[in-house]
């Protein structure tokens, strides 16, 4: 699996993983990983823009799978030495998603109307999720999550507009949990020895379909220009009227979602997941390339992936001011989730990616675990022997 998984060998995974104690971890070791990225991550966003931690009125925080008491918001308004009265926000269980559903939340507090300052937290606790059995469905979230983390500011306050990146236009939100392959498809569990990880089934493919054909549904009538709609309605009408005439039919009518999309922020869940999308999308391979990079690069980082994906494009300096990005993430539940963001300014920080962008696309994206593993697909008992001999031997 980890062949094929389009991860490259220098994503993070926290200390006591390093350390080997991965089948005992403690609560320090989750609040050391979380502390880790809190104490840089929001730190940094605050010299960065000038904003003091003060000025922040309302705090959201999506860590899926780690819920300590006091809250994880709560740890940050403890570190940080915010108001009193700011409202916090700690949101579980929501998945690789929850940071889309982190903005869809500030943005119907903003609704109200009062200038507001908040700040979202994205991240993912892998140290007390990290399954030690042997069910393969179980053993795929270890190979595909890795540690990391993104912070944003937003806010409705229209003398900080000089300063925004970029303005959100819409949000769509799916949950197809009503139906029992969708509810089902991811969940944290134990197996039948009492080993607690994350399973991943075989029905997600085609419950991530569902969920994103759903919600492109709504999506695309608010993105689309009235041309591409009222063409592929067209196109529509005349595949209906050849097939009622006993017609040969044409190739199945297609929508330009690049006409009202100029670039795709997609989820970097997997291999599966980008080339799903891009297929269903008509993306080229410059398009998907960011997804691409950010899981060779990072890995899945969960809810925070979104902004590593944009954080590329931006080191590229592809974002140019009036330019739309769409964001489509997936999450348990199921859920997708998708919103489009307006550029309201050429961008050019590299922020994360600025210290290894030139290398990027790399020349050979050959999986470097192939190398080293690549023999394990050979099925022969003896062919097996042998190059488990020779590995010993070059590696030790």
């Amino acid at each position: 699996m980890i062949i094929r998984s389009g991860i490259g060998e220098e994503t993070y995974s926290p200390r006591n993983i390093l350390e080997g104690r991965e089948e005992s971890p403690t609560i320090d070791d989750s609040m050391l990983e979380m502390d880790e990225f809190f104490k840089t991550s929001v730190s940094d966003i605050f010299a960065k823009t000038k904003i003091l931690p003060s000025e922040v009125d309302v705090l959201v925080v999506s860590i899926s799978a780690f819920t300590p008491s006091p809250s994880l918001a709560a740890r940050i308004v403890q570190q940080q030495k915010m108001r009193d009265d700011v409202k916090t926000y700690n949101l579980s269980g929501m998945g690789c998603s929850a940071s889309l559903i982190a903005i869809d939340l500030v943005n119907n507090i903003f609704i109200s109307g009062k200038k507001t300052v908040a700040m979202v937290v994205s991240s993912e606790s892998i140290v007390p999720n990290w399954y030690c059995g042997n069910e393969k469905s179980m053993m795929l979230s270890n190979i595909l999550f890795r540690s990391g983390g993104s912070v944003m500011l937003l806010t409705n306050d229209p003398t900080m507009r000089s300063r925004a990146k970029m303005r959100l236009k819409c949000i769509v939100r799916t949950n197809i949990g009503s139906q029992d392959d969708g509810y089902n498809c991811v969940m944290q569990k134990e197996d039948d020895t009492g080993r607690l990880g994350f399973y991943l089934g075989p029905g997600l493919p085609k419950a991530a379909m569902r969920a994103f054909t759903k919600n492109f549904q709504q999506l695309m009538p608010q993105v689309l220009p009235y041309r591409e709609l009222l063409l592929y309605m067209w196109r529509i009408a005349e595949q209906k009227v050849k097939k009622a005439q006993g017609n040969s039919l044409s190739a199945a009518a297609k929508i330009n979602y690049k006409s009202g999309i100029d670039h795709f922020c997609l989820h970097a869940g997997g291999t599966a997941v980008i080339d799903a999308v891009g297929n269903a999308l008509g993306l080229s391979s410059y398009d998907d390339e960011p997804a691409r990079m950010t899981l060779f690069r990072w890995g899945n980082t969960s809810a925070s992936s979104l902004w590593y994906v944009l954080g590329y494009m931006e080191a590229k300096k592809r974002l140019r001011k009036g330019n739309r990005v769409m964001m489509a993430s997936f999450g348990a539940g199921f859920e997708c989730n998708s919103c489009i963001w307006e550029v309201m300014r050429d961008l050019e920080d590299g922020d994360v990616w600025d210290d290894c962008i030139k290398d990027y696309p790399p020349e050979n994206l050959v999986n470097p675990f192939m190398e080293k593993f690549g023999w394990v697909h050979d099925e022969t008992e003896e062919t097996i022997s042998d190059n488990v001999e020779a590995f010993k031997k070059r590696w030790q």
